[in-house]
């Protein structure tokens, strides 16, 4: 039987990273891979997440299950970070996952339960795992304009245009802060008009979270997902821990669904229910890092004192580039990429010219000209900027 399988495709970013790797050039950049790295090329542990570990090494007298759901206090300290008081307790279903992954493909899964007909509307570009798991699981993706190549920036009214097509009972999937792949975000008074038109064409909304803090702050990047949870009746949230508590190999996510209250037990046991049948219980380690940061003043305060350290220095790296590029290329077209928020920008090239500057420069990105700016440092922004002028982009 095995006989039959098919080699299914490449994964681009694994694929990157392995040409990255076998490249013997000294001088090569690595821009592909989404994890955040310091100035000397480490992906660290943050200070409060090794303490918090230690806490637990010490007190911790049990591994056994917790629940289908997760620890209750994880649930309660995410909802907290990502909606405030935004949304009441009681109308929000929520069940920790591998990751932000494993809460998107929950999510999927959850709709294709609720109305199987449903088609997800997804910007264009979008995560590339958004729609190979939504084809993977039978759901028919529908791309909606959202990168405008000439500005580098949000083409809205063709997004608008394009989700007024939607129709009722679909889905609208959303980034709630620092777009991947594009860096380009929402404002919110486009984020009010999306709800509205949510509202109106009678969509449910999903929210895909997963740059928490690394764009604009901790409770400036949630504004945008706090605004659609109070104001539309059905949300799916994703939320992810891998990039804001550094935490990437624990597989720390969480998935929300807010409801009417009376809706919520019955959404609840379902989320229960796709645990079960997916990988009963999830990862517990890493909630119960999360959970002790977050409940913890102190360990609170220092976590979110290092999160905004990684946010400004990415800031910092935008800005080194985007003026770097300025007075090699003698214009302000590079301009966008200072005003872009999170761990990305695309910088709006062709696959081709991505190509080159791989070849002639051991520049690494993936070929939609999507950038890791946290793979970039003080000695490596000339090297990128000098390899996009020559290249012609």
């Amino acid at each position: 039987m095995l006989s039959n399988l098919k080699a299914q495709p490449a994964d681009k970013i694994l694929t990157l990273m392995a040409a990255y790797r076998e490249d013997p050039r000294p001088a090569k950049v690595d821009l592909g891979v989404g994890v955040y790295k310091n100035a000397e090329g480490v992906t660290p542990v943050m200070r409060a997440v090794k303490e918090a570990e230690r806490r637990l090494v010490e007190t911790q007298e049990s591994k056994s299950y917790v629940a289908l759901a997760g620890d209750p206090a994880y649930a309660d300290a995410m909802i907290g970070l990502i909606l405030g008081e935004s949304v009441a307790r009681d109308s929000i279903a929520a069940v920790a996952t591998p990751g932000g992954t494993g809460a998107v493909r929950q999510a999927f899964e959850l709709i294709k339960i609720a109305n199987p007909a449903a088609k997800v509307h997804v910007s264009n570009p979008t995560w590339p795992n958004h729609v190979s798991i939504l084809k993977y699981v039978g759901i028919e993706a529908v791309p909606y304009r959202y990168f405008d190549t000439e500005t580098r920036g949000v083409d809205f009214e063709g997004m608008l245009e394009d989700l007024g097509k939607a129709a009722e009972g679909d889905v609208v999937l959303l980034h709630g802060c620092c777009h991947n792949p594009t860096g380009a975000n929402l404002n919110l008074t486009q984020w009010q008009k999306v709800v509205d038109l949510i509202n109106e064409k009678k969509l449910l909304a999903m929210v895909d979270i997963a740059y928490q803090g690394f764009g604009d702050g901790l409770e400036e990047d949630a504004q945008a997902v706090r605004l659609v949870a109070s104001s539309v009746a059905n949300v799916l949230i994703a939320g992810s821990c891998s990039k804001n508590f550094g935490i990437y190999r624990e597989r720390t996510g969480i998935l929300m669904a807010i409801s009417a209250d009376a809706e919520t037990p019955i959404v609840q046991q379902n989320l229960n229910f796709l645990n079960r049948q997916n990988y009963s219980f999830p990862p517990d380690h890493g909630a119960r890092v999360v959970t002790t940061i977050l409940t913890d003043p102190e360990l609170r305060a220092d976590w979110a004192a290092e999160l905004e350290e990684v946010r400004l220095s990415m800031l910092g790296l935008r800005e080194q580039l985007a003026e770097e590029l300025r007075e090699r290329s003698g214009s302000d077209r590079f301009g966008f990429i200072a005003q872009h928020r999170g761990m990305f920008s695309q910088i709006g090239t062709t696959p081709e010219l991505v190509e080159k500057m791989r070849v002639d420069s051991a520049i690494y990105m993936v070929s939609d000209s999507r950038m890791n700016i946290a793979g970039l440092n003080d000695k490596s922004v000339p090297v990128l900027a000098k390899a996009i002028v020559d290249a012609g982009v």
